[in-house]
This record gives C-alpha cells, structure tokens and sequence, in this order.
C-alpha cells in the first residue's frame, strides 16, 4: 500500500534536511543522543535481567521494575554524555575554527562531570569498566610513546595473576571496599559452594528449596 502523499513529501522533507552539511554539526550531536540511548538500553538490559534474577529477592513485579529502572538510567545517561560531548566539541570547533586535543578531553570531563556525577550502582559500573580499559591503554600508549620501556616479555600473565590475588585478598578480608554486584558473584562462587546438605543442593541448586 502506497504512503499518502503528505507523508510522502514530509519525508523528503526530512531527508533533504537531513543531507544539508550547514545543519550536519547539530544532526550529529541529535543522532549522538539517540545512539547513545539505544546502546545503554542494549547493554544494560540483559546485564540487569542476569543479575537480577541469579541475584535479587523480591517479588517478579519488583524484579521487572528493577530491570527497567537500570535500563532507563544506564540509557538516558548515556545519551546525555554523548549529546553533550558532541555539543561541546562542535561548540569548540565552531569558535576556534580548529580542534585540539585537549578539546576532547576538557568536552568528555565537563560531560561527566554533569551527567555521570551521582554516586549510584550503574555509574558505579560503568567508570570501573572504563577505568580498566584507560589503564590498559595509557600503559600501551606509554609504550608507543616511549614513556615506558617495552617490555621483553609479555607482561599479560604476571598483571592477571595480580588482579585476581588483588581481588580475591579483598573479597576475604575487605569485603565491603568491593562492589556489592561483584560481593554476590563472589559470594555465590567461593562461598555458597562450601555448603550442601545433599545431592539436591550439591549438584541442582545452589541452595535447599524451602520446603512447604
């Protein structure tokens, strides 16, 4: 069935608009928002409903609500950072004529200043997800600079091995230092798995069904 013809001509509207290169600064930092919402909604959301139902008591209602109230602040936020660090960076390559790159770093650290500021658990994650990563990387391009000496050796396995030696000392002596997410994951694997009672809780479930 054909598109009425209003519809037709507001859609080339739209997209005669949108091929306009006066207009493509602004259209980019409005597509940045709508990216930004649709990968926290993608990233989040199978994310939440794993750990909510491996990890979270409550009723199913109080679960869902859980999975949509993450979902929502893992998205919204997302796309808050990445509207205004587009905005900044047109703004600055606008008055200036050029960009530079501490443009890109003063533009992220005001955005995540404004939008990633709360202490909460989805900001929580996804800082300690990017500091890992910006560790990793400031190493490398230490290297690639020649600020740190490039390794002989490769130094992947000594640096897991500290992680996890790290980790796990924390886990059994400083546990409240840790995040609660990764206190349940560990508490499921190094501690639930000490206790059983007969096969049903040995091999099925991690714990008796309470019996009725």
């Amino acid at each position: 069935m054909a598109a009425p013809p209003q519809l037709r001509a507001l859609l080339l509207a739209v997209n005669t608009l949108l091929r306009k290169r006066r207009y493509h600064a602004a259209l980019a930092v409005l597509k940045g928002f709508r990216n930004g919402a649709v990968y926290g909604a993608k990233i989040r959301a199978p994310h939440s409903l794993v750990m909510t139902f491996l990890f979270r008591s409550g009723s199913l209602r109080e679960k869902l609500q859980a999975i949509l109230q993450a979902t929502y602040t893992h998205s919204s936020n997302l796309a808050c950072f990445v509207f205004t660090y587009k905005g900044l960076c047109a703004l600055q390559s606008h008055v200036q004529g050029e960009t530079y790159q501490m443009h890109s770093f003063l533009a992220a650290f005001i955005g995540g200043w404004l939008v990633f500021r709360d202490n909460n658990n989805i900001n929580s994650q996804i800082n300690m997800y990017l500091l890992s990563r910006v560790l990793f990387a400031l190493c490398r391009l230490g290297v690639e600079k020649g600020y740190i000496p490039k390794p002989k050796w490769d130094p992947f396995p000594l640096v897991s091995a500290t992680v996890w030696g790290l980790v796990l000392w924390l886990f059994e002596y400083h546990r409240p230092t840790l995040q609660p997410s990764l206190q349940s994951s560990m508490t499921y694997l190094y501690e639930d798995s000490n206790v059983w009672h007969d096969i049903s809780d040995f091999l099925i479930y991690n714990k008796s069904p309470p019996s009725k």
